[in-house]
């Protein structure tokens, strides 16, 4: 009985060291000390929303010290690649099949300019049918603006913002928060015929007008998966291509 209470005493004891140890490991909270690669502390109201972006990462100086301090440092390209491609591909879209074909619709923006997607073909388009009160929708329009600066000098590219709000709205919003899509209003029907109902959903067209890439929702991954899709458009062979 007196070794089985010390063999109880030792593993409530190892146990205990054990919590002890999982305790003084570095753990990451917003009274967490973070600093930049220069050594600058960042307030939380900084660090908390670009950490929350997923496209920085923060790393323990010290990760079996409870107190230890913190260094914020973005991703190379190859990392944030890497990182990309190791998660699952974006869920597809309900309302799409790979390679079917997108009901077409001609509609003016909001700086007067029209867009006929028949007349598009030989053109890799972007689509992105979207909201103003839609949260995901907000959280991924400076992702979606440095998809459209990448592209800028390229006319083979195309980026369409198919919005639900009317103009009026949609010229304050872009007042508050600018989104560098070419922006439709009162797109409701371009979604009803296209049989879509959530919201954001991205489409990227391949040079013949058929859908290469759909998603809805927001994952860490859609805008790199919308780029992606860009790119291998671009590859595309065929009379389209070589005719463009």
């Amino acid at each position: 009985m007196r070794k089985y209470l010390l063999l109880l005493l030792l593993a409530a004891g190892m146990h205990s060291a054990e919590a002890q140890k999982t305790r003084s490991k570095a753990q990451l909270s917003e009274t967490s000390v973070v600093k930049d690669p220069s050594g600058t502390v960042l307030p939380s109201a900084i660090w908390v929303p670009l950490y929350q972006t997923g496209k920085v990462k923060i790393e323990p100086v010290d990760a079996s010290n409870a107190d230890s301090e913190f260094t914020l440092q973005r991703y190379s390209d190859e990392e944030w690649a890497k990182l990309m491609e190791a998660m699952p591909k974006p869920d597809g879209s309900r309302a799409f099949k790979r390679s079917s074909q997108f009901v077409a619709f001609k509609d003016t923006d909001l700086q007067g300019n029209t867009y006929d997607i028949k007349a598009l073909k030989g053109k890799v388009v972007v689509i992105n049918f979207w909201f103003i009160n839609c949260p995901p929708c907000r959280l991924e329009i400076p992702d979606l603006n440095e998809l459209v600066a990448h592209y800028k000098d390229n006319k083979d590219v195309v980026f369409l913002a198919i919005a639900m709000d009317d103009k009026h709205r949609l010229q304050e919003f872009q007042r508050q928060l600018p989104f560098n899509y070419n922006i439709i209003a009162k797109g409701e029907y371009i979604a009803r015929d296209n049989n879509i109902n959530a919201f954001p959903t991205h489409v990227v067209l391949d040079r013949e007008g058929k859908i290469l890439f759909h998603t809805d929702g927001l994952a860490k991954n859609t805008v790199y998966w919308v780029k992606k899709s860009i790119e291998q458009a671009l590859a595309q062979k065929g009379d389209l291509a070589s005719q463009n």
